[in-house]
């Protein structure tokens, strides 16, 4: 069983709480490799936590001027935010001067973070960013004997098979950002000769704001001014190099990789770096950033162990919290997945997505905890947080680049409140947590720990209840969802109730194919007790016989979830 938490060490360290728009490193602060202690890591592990994705480890663009430490500087006009973004890789090889006590000994600094996470029985995992590296990409950390990216390219041609990069041959790039006067740190405009291919695919040399403007394309064999003709024989340039980076960060003790958009980056490129990644490294996890259904298939099979499960649960989900749809109407997610439901990556926050707490998603995070627990419940693959989320940060700051978007900047220097109430100065003990951050902390940590104790949940089958409980029987399926997580040794059943203002009281119905299944006997007189999990006050006496067609009475308050086990008594 896996659970993730998504931790941002810019933000996750920071202690300073003053926000100055657009501010700098010195003035809003920045969290440290250090800042992840062995307190963090023991209060982590102790949430409920297996593994934890540092994102934004890799060196990035930015404006803060490491130049001093042979640190190339990045031009304004082609980073976004004073931060910039973690994933406008400048060196694949390097970590975020920013992360570090001690600028020349950042990567000793990092192994030294990847040490104490190991001690800490904490996996590690950071970002892999395949498709696109910044406009001002180099390398100081390169190994010798490794060729820089385009070093070796013919920037007359569109495409090459032995290109890094596409190009467009005669045309100079146009940024959408003009010189800014508040943060110019250079005389001169950028300038990129001829211009190379942005990113998202944008094959104009004038990329719009919302484009990927400060990345470039990488090139993987295909050529994209066709019939998009694909040339992986012999294997690209491009393909060599990717691998070799796997295989650096996998040795220095990483113990998996969260591909960004890797559906931008051909199936076929996957299953050759991962076969070979996994040669040397069996045990490193894949996780792929996707949101094409059709390529499910395709990148299981290429290697990749676990797929963002964001266009059917997540979506689903933020459509009953936001718009009211019907809570049966989750029971399409599963079925659409064609038995691939345990290779799913679960979860309701990411930094890519609007904070739950956040007046642009829900205003109050206690209202997702029905769509947190069936995210974190229905199956047995990896269940997600993003550090903050557990203390229903809310993603209110307006710190520069980016600005009242329910999110919590990836491109700014900034700080996370909630989260800084349970660091409590480096405690990490949740001392000034208020009494509703109390709660929703205590709640992710029993769901979370709930998935690493029960069988039922760790390993156990999935049954959907909703098809025997329509909305013509006493039922709501309008605002409850009902199913069952079971082993031969333990059977739950789990219920989450959407409503935000009133209780349901129902009754349940499980059909005969659910209890042969989960190996519940249904002879006639024979008593099983029913224990709500989450309230072991809450109990019901039934017999199996009965269940089918008199059902289980159950009560359920508003924005509450009941995971009931059952058992018989002897």
């Amino acid at each position: 069983m896996i659970n993730i938490y998504q931790l941002f060490p810019r933000v996750f360290g920071n202690k300073v709480s003053q926000e100055v728009h657009f501010g700098s490193i010195e003035s809003n602060g920045c969290g440290k490799f250090s800042s992840v202690d062995h307190k963090a890591l023991e209060a982590i592990r102790e949430l409920g936590i297996t593994h934890v994705w540092l994102t934004g480890v890799l060196r990035h663009a930015s404006m803060t001027d490491y130049s001093a430490f042979g640190i190339p500087r990045n031009h304004p006009q082609v980073v976004k935010g004073r931060a910039g973004s973690p994933y406008a890789i400048t060196d694949y090889y390097d970590v975020d001067p920013d992360l570090a006590d001690d600028v020349p000994s950042r990567l000793k600094e990092f192994k030294s973070l990847i040490d104490r996470m190991h001690e800490n029985k904490l996996y590690v995992m950071i970002d892999f960013v395949a498709n696109h590296v910044s406009r001002q990409y180099h390398s100081v950390a390169k190994p010798k004997g490794v060729a820089e990216f385009g070093e070796h390219d013919d920037p007359a041609v569109v495409f090459s098979p032995s290109n890094n990069f596409y190009y467009l041959p005669g045309q100079a790039l146009v940024t959408p950002v003009s010189k800014s006067a508040e943060l110019a740190s250079y005389d001169e405009p950028y300038t990129e000769f001829p211009a190379k291919v942005t990113g998202n695919d944008c094959f104009r040399p004038n990329p719009s704001v919302n484009d990927w403007f400060e990345t470039v394309k990488l090139n993987y064999g295909i050529d994209f001014t066709g019939e998009k003709q694909t040339y992986f024989e012999p294997i690209p340039p491009t393909w060599h190099a990717m691998a070799e980076i796997l295989h650096y960060w996998a040795s220095m003790g990483v113990d998996g990789f969260r591909a960004d958009m890797a559906e931008m980056v051909p199936a076929a490129f996957w299953k050759w770096a991962i076969g070979k990644l996994k040669a040397d490294f069996p045990d490193i996890v894949m996780i792929a950033e996707i949101y094409r259904p059709d390529l499910y298939k395709p990148f299981i099979e290429a290697g990749f162990d676990f797929l963002y499960d964001k266009v059917g649960l997540y979506n689903r989900l933020h459509d009953i919290l936001r718009y009211g749809h019907a809570a049966e109407s989750l029971s399409i997610c599963w079925k659409m997945l064609e038995v691939r439901d345990h290779r799913m990556l679960r979860f309701m926050e990411n930094h890519d997505e609007m904070r739950l707490a956040s007046s642009k998603f829900l205003g109050n995070a206690r209202k997702a905890l029905p769509a947190v627990a069936v995210s974190a419940l229905m199956h047995r693959g990896p269940f997600m947080i993003y550090n903050g989320q557990e203390t229903g940060e809310k993603g209110t700051a307006c710190p520069g680049h980016s600005c009242d978007d329910g999110k919590t900047s990836i491109f700014d220097y900034t700080h996370m409140p909630a989260h800084q109430a349970w660091m409590n100065e480096g405690a990490f003990d949740g001392g000034k947590l208020n009494p509703e951050q109390q709660y929703l902390f205590n709640y992710y940590k029993q769901l979370l720990r709930f998935r690493l104790d029960l069988p039922a949940l760790h390993s156990g089958s999935f049954y959907d209840l909703m098809w025997a409980n329509p909305w013509y029987t006493d039922f709501d399926p309008r605002f409850v969802y009902a199913f069952m997580r079971f082993t031969l040794k333990q059977r739950l059943i789990i219920l989450s109730n959407f409503n935000d203002s009133d209780s349901r009281n129902m009754r349940l119905n499980v059909p005969i194919d659910a209890l042969l299944k989960a190996d519940i006997p249904i002879e006639q007189g024979e008593q099983w007790l029913a224990t709500n999990l989450m309230n072991p006050a809450d109990k019901i006496v039934f017999k199996p016989a009965d269940l089918p067609e008199e059902g289980l009475h159950i009560s359920i308050g508003p924005l509450e979830t009941a995971i009931y086990e059952l058992q018989p008594i002897y």
